[in-house]
């Protein structure tokens, strides 16, 4: 068996090698010229991690966009800053733009925020040895969008932007989107709309993975009230059953009827039941007062939808709205739904970019990217454009911990994701 083994592993390993492609000699200048960018991109995300931006520090959000912008404006991109309305809260999205005729025109995506807020204990980058450095949003996701930018350093070095049509997207509240989406995400669409392929620069799984779908991300919630009465009553004709028997009997079915779907994921995040209920939704929590000895008149829940289409969700929420809707004894029930990131669903062309990517990783020796399993991928700016532009995401930096105390970014394959972007960039505008 493990001759067999060993003798398919040799006939995988020819395949892939066979789709990989010598550099052509621009290609080779292009990989020379982005590592002699190596220590000058890593001072920058040092630069840039070492000044606070989480999502609702807008000045902090501001400053690192103009950082990149003056790096943008360097290299002959237009750039301008969308500022979002103040009742939304948000600091806004830096763009920067080039306009040319050749190639296919290409939206790369990042995003400026994080989350870590300026009273986060975890505020400075560090490097530990010549591998790896703390630093909040260092990988998630600062570390890509530097990708992002010293890929086109390198490649306006070599003179070979000039006919290409490019328009970089960071925007400013990735990691809490503001509402309405309608306004948030208004000029990242209407980007999309104008281009043919989308390159998200989100958290990369490793070198031998890429993006071609993520899944798409609602709310939800559930509101029960019942009859508030002498526990003694409870069950009889006038009483019924209590809030927080009908909340159970509603989560216990959907446990059981709407899970089972691939890629269908949905989570109560958080549950309050009683006599009183007062729930903050600023702070996600809030104070719940009931007695044993009474029949609780309302209970709430939080929860979050996880899908892979818009079929998928669409179908969920049905039967969700079914099984609300089938209530027991003197209560009611009703559900609401909230979007926030749509699906990006697997394509035939998101997976020819990929198909591109992959024949760059071969010929740079880097090992063959397969799809990555969107399973295990949250929701990003990329899934607002998919239904627009083929796309891939995934192309930012490797570390770990991402949106913990212990966030690392791995320093060592900075610049070989970077050689990998520029090629994959240098490939697709031709």
């Amino acid at each position: 068996m493990k001759f067999y083994w060993s003798i398919l592993c040799i006939i995988f390993l020819i395949a892939q090698l066979s789709f990989a492609q010598k550099l052509s000699k621009t290609e080779e200048k292009i990989i020379k010229q982005v590592r002699l960018l190596n220590k000058e991109s890593i001072d920058f995300l040092e630069k840039v991690v070492n000044i606070n931006s989480g999502t609702l520090n807008l000045e902090g959000v501001k400053e690192v966009g103009d950082i990149f912008r003056n790096e943008f404006d360097a290299i002959g991109f237009d750039t301008h800053w969308i500022d979002m309305p103040e009742d939304m809260n948000r600091a806004g999205h830096l763009f920067a733009s080039i306009k040319g005729t050749k190639g296919k025109r290409l939206l790369l995506i990042g995003h400026l925020d994080t989350v870590f807020e300026k009273n986060s204990p975890f505020q400075a980058f560090e490097q530990i040895n010549d591998s790896m450095a703390y630093g909040p949003g260092a990988n998630d996701m600062k570390g890509g969008d530097v990708i992002v930018l010293f890929a086109l350093k390198a490649l306006s070095k070599l003179n070979l932007l000039h006919k290409s049509t490019i328009t970089v997207a960071f925007t400013g509240d990735e990691e809490s989107t503001g509402k309405p989406l309608s306004i948030s995400r208004k000029e990242l669409i209407e980007a999309a709309k104008e281009s043919d392929v989308a390159l998200g620069f989100e958290t990369a799984t490793g070198f031998n993975n890429a993006t071609i779908a993520r899944r798409g991300a609602s709310g939800w919630k559930v509101e029960v009230e019942g009859v508030r009465a002498h526990s003694s009553g409870v069950f009889s004709e006038h009483t019924g059953a209590g809030a927080i028997f009908e909340m159970s009997r509603i989560l216990h079915r959907f446990y059981n009827e709407v899970r089972g779907e691939e890629y269908l994921t949905f989570n109560p995040g958080n549950l309050m039941g009683g006599t009183f209920v007062d729930y903050d939704a600023k702070a996600s929590g809030g104070t719940v007062f009931g007695k044993t000895n009474v029949v609780a008149q309302k209970a709430i829940v939080h929860g979050g939808l996880r899908f892979i289409s818009e079929e998928q969700k669409e179908n969920a929420r049905a039967k969700m709205r079914a099984i609300v809707a089938e209530n027991l004894p003197q209560t009611k029930a009703k559900i609401t739904f909230t979007d926030s990131y749509p699906a990006m669903r697997p394509t035939a062309g998101n997976q020819m970019v990929l198909d591109e990517l992959n024949k760059i990783s071969l010929a740079l020796g880097q090992g063959g990217v397969s799809a990555y399993d969107p399973g295990r991928r949250g929701a990003a700016d990329i899934s607002f454009v998919a239904d627009y532009v083929d796309g891939l995401d995934g192309l930012g930096t490797m570390g770990r911990g991402a949106h913990t105390l212990q966030e690392t970014v791995n320093l060592k394959t900075i610049n070989d994701l970077i050689q990998r972007t520029a090629l994959l960039i240098y490939r697709l505008t031709r």
